[in-house]
């Protein structure tokens, strides 16, 4: 996520490196020249924890990037250098730090920050993949690909938004798109140049340069951004003769109303901009596979008031109204269950999408309705990885491992010296939420390969998806055991000590030993069942 976690020790590829971070950063016009003699060398180590891998090259802030390898928790990192330290690196410096305090999925990781005076360092995770920039470049990207990639980038800058902080540097090429998937924004700055407000635009931008594969803010004037760096690098966006932005419809056919709308709406400077979580809501709505005629009738949050339209919760808080959209019902085939979507009425018209819903099944004088409860079996509704003491570098791809294939699932790293996490951590785990309490007989791991160890366990809260939220849930569970799974010699774990009065609804699989692989010790989970 292929699986869904950081890259291992042992599978970082040696060719098709990519920059990690800096892309998007604009150079200070006096930022100081590279240093190239007493520059590091392949094999120096920092702090003496981080050993330089690979020069991946210069930014052109004047940063050197590499990558490296933490050697305590044997882990890849980015390390970005800068020469001297001190005051010229003081920028850097701060927004790491700044940034270290915002943990997200879409974020990425920062570790460590370093001033020894005559240099100055940050290490970052690693991200195996490459910049939305470098994506786009093959291709402009399908809408719902698109969404997907403005969803994630919004969902961070909410993350940092909620502190009170700015990034300062959102833009195609400071968003990284890792081989599984994952969508992640890097490269904040503090130099207090920009505002939450033009954060939020840059979304829009973001959102442009996906659909289109033009940067709509390149016409603004850089300090010395070099070819192949910083926003120069992008294409201008199509404009008409008096500088008017083309719509993204009309540069590429294909673009559906509703994205284009929101677009061209974020990049509107007469608009003020919707706060960052209302937007991450929207496009969150928009992020689901659905039938474009759907999406096209229940309309996006749009940012312009409509004659006689009430205005909604979500929209009152961005200060706009929805142009359309009205409470619709959505029949879910697969296990035959009506989900309600709720969405926010623009005008009244009851028509527009009118609502249906589910005939009752008949029933015999003096029966009383069959519980659908009762007669469908238990399924899992959401999953996440747990990470107590980890890095959070394995939070990703839960998904999978009820997906109803085997073909992929969710793997973690490899952990060197010891099955039980290498010591560094007293295990991870996976946690299932089965949308309502019910009554359990089994739950049955589908491994790929024997040998690993586990234990379940439930409890009666959610917990935020955070190193503390983390922290709280396995401190709750581990007080409620369901016991150790069965001896079996395959690849399948099986637990089914479960009480027969009692009804479930929140499970926690933790993993306590891995089994060898790759010349140390890792598992894979591909499928979760239950009945």
């Amino acid at each position: 996520m292929p699986s869904n976690t950081g890259p291992s020790i042992d599978t970082i590829t040696e060719g098709g490196l990519v920059t990690q971070v800096g892309e998007g950063q604009e150079a200070d016009e006096n930022a100081p020249p590279i240093m190239t003699f007493g520059a590091p060398i392949a094999g120096d180590v920092l702090a003496e924890r981080y050993e330089l891998v690979e020069h991946i090259n210069n930014d052109s802030a004047g940063r050197l990037l590499w990558r490296g390898v933490d050697v305590v928790l044997r882990r890849p990192v980015a390390v970005v250098l800068r020469y001297p330290g001190g005051d010229s690196a003081t920028e850097m410096l701060q927004a790491a730090v700044a940034a270290s305090r915002v943990i997200h999925p879409n974020l990425v990781g920062v570790y460590d920050a370093i001033d020894e005076g005559e240099r100055a360092y940050v290490v970052r995770e690693w991200v195996d993949g490459q910049s939305l920039r470098e994506l786009v470049a093959a291709g402009a990207l399908d809408p719902a690909r698109s969404t997907a990639v403005g969803n994630a980038v919004a969902s961070a800058l909410a993350a940092v938004h909620a502190t009170g902080m700015v990034h300062g540097n959102v833009h195609p090429g400071t968003i990284m798109i890792s081989d599984d998937g994952r969508v992640v924004l890097a490269d904040a700055r503090t130099d207090g140049a920009d505002s939450q407000a033009s954060d939020i635009r840059a979304v829009g931008g973001v959102l442009y340069f996906a659909l289109t594969g033009h940067w709509p803010h390149a016409e603004v004037p850089l300090h010395g951004a070099t070819a192949g760096h910083g926003r120069a690098a992008t294409p201008d966006a199509v404009r008409g003769p008096e500088g008017t932005l083309a719509a993204p419809r009309q540069v590429r056919a294909g673009v559906p109303a509703y994205l284009d709308d929101l677009t061209m709406d974020l990049l509107d400077g007469s608009l003020p901009p919707p706060p960052s979580d209302v937007l991450a809501a929207e496009l969150a709505r928009l992020d689901v596979p659905s039938d474009e005629q759907f999406l096209e009738s229940s309309g996006p949050l749009r940012f312009t008031a409509e004659t006689g339209a009430e205005p909604s919760p979500l929209a009152a808080a961005g200060g706009r109204k929805f142009a359309v959209g009205i409470a619709s019902l959505l029949a879910v085939a697969l296990v035959g269950l009506l989900i309600g979507i709720s969405m926010l009425s623009g005008g009244g018209d009851g028509d527009r999408n009118p609502t249906t819903a589910a005939s009752p099944a008949p029933t015999t004088a003096g029966e009383d309705p069959p519980d659908s409860a009762a007669t469908e079996p238990p399924k899992i509704t959401a999953a996440k990885i747990i990470d107590p003491e980890g890095d959070r570098a394995e939070v990703r791809g839960a998904e999978k491992v009820f997906d109803g294939s085997l073909d992929e699932g969710w793997e973690t790293q490899t952990y060197k010296g010891h099955p039980d996490f290498g010591r560094i951590k007293q295990g991870m785990g996976i946690w299932l939420d089965l949308g309502e309490p019910r009554t359990l007989t089994s739950l049955q791991v589908q491994l790929s390969a024997r040998g690993a160890s586990a234990r379940l366990y439930t409890g009666t809260n959610e917990h935020p998806s955070s190193s503390a939220g983390d922290n709280a849930l396995f401190a709750e569970y581990e007080q409620n055991p369901i016991g150790p799974a069965k001896e079996d010699a395959g690849t399948t774990m099986t637990f089914d000590a479960f009480d027969a009065d009692t009804e479930y609804q929140y499970l926690l699989v933790w993993l306590t030993e891995l089994p060898p692989s790759d010349g140390g010790y890792k598992v894979g989970i591909q499928e979760i069942k239950i009945s």
